[in-house]
């Protein structure tokens, strides 16, 4: 078994709130909306969106690791931008993880825009060795997926005041 992280860095031109309110307190509308292509839907299942809320998120077949994936919220801190969660079920947990947990930090920059800092802790099955070919993977695809959004809230800059 391999415990393990990895972070990733995005700088954007779009304030670190309009991102927050974008992506953590709208995401399960706005994501399959913008992104038809690789979300299905996704569901809250349970809770009201703080902490403790279960959602569902279903892929597309572009996604070709797995189909859907339920994600428990951990923390939710509208004063530090900080948005926690982890997988419950689906995904790859119990292909190639035992666990997965998810960081998100929206950081103000001084002159204007913001920098989105995100960590992945996981911990794989036995036998499943790091893979850092999948991790250059996941962070391209996040970082496209970020891409996409920054792009629309650019466009439409009155979206997530």
């Amino acid at each position: 078994m391999v415990a393990g992280s990895f972070s990733h860095e995005i700088v954007s031109p779009v304030e670190a709130k309009r991102l927050w309110n974008a992506f953590v307190k709208d995401g399960h509308n706005l994501l399959p909306k913008q992104l038809p292509e690789v979300f299905s839907s996704i569901t809250i299942l349970q809770g009201n969106g703080g902490v403790g809320t279960i959602k569902e998120i279903k892929f597309t077949s572009a996604n070709k690791d797995f189909s859907y994936v339920k994600e428990r919220v951990e923390e939710l801190d509208d004063a530090k931008l900080v948005y926690r969660y982890s997988h419950v079920e689906g995904g790859l947990l119990g292909k190639q993880l035992v666990s997965a947990h998810y960081e998100f930090k929206y950081t103000p920059k001084p002159e204007g825009g913001s920098v989105c800092s995100s960590t992945f802790h996981y911990d794989t099955l036995p036998g499943v060795p790091e893979d850092q070919a999948k991790i250059d993977e996941i962070k391209e695809k996040s970082t496209a997926l970020f891409k996409k959004i920054e792009a629309h809230l650019l466009a439409n800059p009155t979206l997530y005041r």
